[in-house]
């Protein structure tokens, strides 16, 4: 170390990690500084998860050495990490449902104090980073955006020396990032240094003050993210030249689905109810539909597909009321959905992806022969899904929950692009996907209104809304405003309607 670098907080030295027919990690090796925000860069499967597990002691290295603090360190779980001050938000949720948000945040404390006193010490944390969040709450009740919260909160509550971030802004507004940011920043300046996994490639140069890249499971550069550019860094994760989105070739044309009077009830006391939700939707077009977490996004989505029941309200496809059909017969007719999670909701996990391809194939594709599954024939399928899409997979027997978070989504979603739809309703069809996949999946969905399909895409990312729809429009307690156009539409029109338009004209709001 020259006298100018910075003492490491922690060092990593030729970390590997092999699984049966994947080197996941290939002599990793980096470096991170007190209070230094570092972020880990690479494509889905490019090996970030299973070097941070391996950081946090949820995974063994096969080879290699970590130092913390100067002194060996070499976790045997999570607990030993958290002793030793290391501290991990993750992707994916690990909450109890039953149970309520401080016991799920006394559950992972060392040494919790009294739910009375840790409820009012969540409270202050939450009022400190602006995301709302009651205790007494039953998880199972809470939105995405709410469970991803809990973790957030959950976590910062260990006074960590590192912390360990993977797509933490996920379900966010950009207002909240803008307020997670901030306190990020302040931990930094005391001193605690933070890993930082983003898909979100303007948020790492607006955050991090250094990037690690990885592909295919090794470490292929580092840079300072803050003086490249987030196409020039979406290419370094690729390691190719990255083709931009082509809207070309898209003609709205006759009115494919119409929603009026649109109710539903909660499904819990807590839960958001959808309000009066009227849209038509035509071939060629993609209708963005933008939101804050827990507004109506995945109820809205339920209703759509047939999963819930509505009160009130007529669903009409290609002129046939559809409003008292289930799933199965809306998707034979043509409308189609991916929900916003992907193991449990769009994939059962433990199911091999030919059997998730069963899933919701049957209904679209001749997967059956005379009342049974022709294994043959959904083994072809799952293998086209995987070649289409470009799903990183030793092959259609893999079990969904294998898979890493991004190339389950390029399956999910082209498992329903697959059938043809007439209706193709997504929900967060990039959470937590890198760039490359990300844009395949975004040209996908264009491809599919240009085929002449239409398309509703649900999303937290409104720069994603505005990159590939034609109209948009806004949630907020289950109220939906008017579609506009997206031509011409400002980031102050789209935040008024977030914020609470309930269903005024933007335009009205902002007067």
């Amino acid at each position: 170390m020259s006298a100018n670098e910075p003492p490491h907080l922690l060092q990593v030295e030729g970390l590997s990690k092999a699984y049966p027919g994947v080197l996941a990690n290939d002599a990793v090796s980096l470096s991170i500084a007190p209070g230094q925000v570092h972020a880990l860069l690479g494509e889905n499967g490019a090996g970030k998860s299973t070097l941070v597990k391996m950081i946090y002691g949820l995974v063994r290295p096969d080879a290699g050495q970590m130092a913390l603090h100067g002194a060996s360190y070499a976790p045997a779980d999570p607990h030993a990490a958290r002793a030793a001050g290391v501290a991990m938000v993750f992707q994916h949720f690990s909450l109890f449902e039953a149970l309520n948000v401080a016991e799920n945040v006394a559950l992972g404390m060392e040494d919790p104090p009294p739910l009375r006193q840790l409820a009012a010490r969540i409270r202050a944390v939450s009022d400190a980073y602006g995301l709302p969040l009651d205790p007494g709450r039953i998880v199972g009740d809470l939105s995405a955006g709410e469970r991803q919260r809990v973790e957030i909160i959950r976590c910062l509550l260990q006074d960590p020396k590192l912390l360990i971030m993977d797509e933490p802004t996920s379900v966010l507004t950009p207002q909240e990032v803008e307020i997670l940011f901030a306190t990020l920043r302040q931990l930094a300046a005391e001193g605690t240094a933070i890993l930082y996994i983003s898909h979100k490639l303007e948020e790492i140069r607006s955050l991090c003050d250094r990037a690690t890249i990885l592909r295919g499971g090794r470490v292929v550069g580092e840079c300072d993210p803050r003086k490249r550019s987030a196409h020039e860094l979406a290419e370094l994760m690729v390691g190719a030249e990255l083709k931009l989105t082509d809207r070309a070739g898209r003609h709205p044309g006759e009115v494919v689905l119409t929603v009026s009077g649109l109710n539903l009830e909660p499904a819990s006391p807590f839960g958001p109810s959808l309000k009066d939700l009227g849209f038509t939707l035509r071939r060629g077009e993609v209708l963005g539909i933008g939101g804050v977490a827990g507004n109506g996004q995945e109820e809205l989505l339920s209703a759509l597909s047939g999963e819930r029941p509505t009160s009130h309200g007529t669903v009409t496809l290609k002129g046939k009321d559809i409003s008292e059909l289930g799933p199965n017969p809306r998707r034979a007719l043509g409308l189609l959905a991916a929900p916003e999670e992907r193991l449990g909701h769009a994939a059962a996990p433990d199911m091999s992806l030919t059997e998730n391809a069963i899933l919701t194939g049957t209904m679209r594709r001749p997967l059956t022969r005379r009342g049974f599954i022709d294994h043959r024939a959904a083994r072809a399928f799952a293998r086209e899904i995987i070649a289409a899409f470009d799903v990183r997979t030793p092959g259609p027997h893999v079990a969904a929950r294998a898979l890493s978070g991004g190339n389950l989504q390029k399956f999910v979603i082209g498992r329903e692009v697959l059938q043809a739809p007439e209706v193709l309703v997504v929900n967060q069809p990039t959470w937590g996907v890198d760039a490359a996949a990300a844009a395949a999946i975004r040209q996908a969905l264009l491809d599919l209104a240009a085929g002449g399909a239409g398309v509703i895409v649900i999303s937290q990312d409104l720069d994603e809304l505005m990159e590939i729809s034609d109209q948009f429009a806004a949630l907020n307690e289950g109220r939906l405003s008017p579609p506009r156009s997206t031509s011409g539409l400002t980031l102050q029109e789209i935040g008024l309607s977030l914020g609470g338009a309930h269903g005024m004209k933007v335009a009205e709001a902002a007067t």
